[in-house]
């Protein structure tokens, strides 16, 4: 365990931090988990729905750090390409 007062201070900040990340990462996991239902179902509507709400979840993730912005764009494009191929 830390020992100095600066490493305690990290210590706690990356607790709280990971707790946050960890909050993200769920949603980010639930919203990918509900557009591949969706496309197992071949409901097209309700997958392109709930890809636009992926979209805006896993470039929110992005924007705070949870996910590198390359990971966030190959994310996207691989459900958008499932999506896609499901209308055809």
């Amino acid at each position: 365990m830390a020992n100095h007062k600066s490493a305690l201070k990290r210590a706690r900040q990356n607790n709280i931090q990971r707790l946050r990340n960890r909050v993200v990462k769920t949603r980010v996991k639930s919203v990918i988990k509900k557009v591949h239902t969706a496309i197992s179902e071949n409901a097209v509507e309700a997958a392109r729905g709930h890809l636009n709400t992926a979209q805006s979840v896993i470039d929110k993730a992005a924007k705070k750090g949870v996910l590198h912005s390359n990971t966030a764009a190959r994310k996207i494009a691989r459900l958008t390409k499932k999506v896609n191929a499901l209308k055809a």
